[in-house]
């Protein structure tokens, strides 16, 4: 299994960024997608999350309205669309996937490396 997180990169307070993360070597449309993000000094937590047919989405306190994750399992990949960024966004993003809810947004079954973003402010 490969997940492969792109999209990171720096922009300024308030802008917007997606973040994509492409999987292989499982059965997506099986498995719920989530994404975490890690901050120089600080544990990994817990973005959001999509269940495997897309229909279902939950997002921390954090990113809730303003971060938005939709797939397409027709191509493999998971997106996280990231707007009205700040400074404290900044982080590595990692995109992870779980075939048991509520389990994958604490211990999912596959990693994807992560994917720097910067948020200046």
């Amino acid at each position: 299994v490969q997940l492969q997180a792109s999209g990171g990169g720096l922009v300024q307070a308030g802008g917007s960024l997606r973040l994509s993360c492409a999987a292989s070597g499982l059965s997506f449309s099986n498995y719920h997608m989530a994404w975490f993000r890690q901050a120089p000094g600080r544990e990994r937590e817990f973005v959001g999350v999509m269940v495997g047919n897309g229909a279902v989405t939950s997002y921390a306190e954090s990113a809730e309205g303003r971060f938005t994750i939709s797939r397409d399992n027709a191509k493999n990949k998971v997106y996280l669309q990231m707007n009205s960024l700040k400074p404290e966004d900044s982080a590595v993003y990692f995109c992870a996937a779980g075939l048991l809810m509520p389990t994958v947004t604490r211990r999912p079954d596959y990693w994807g490396q992560g994917t720097l973003v910067t948020v200046s402010s």
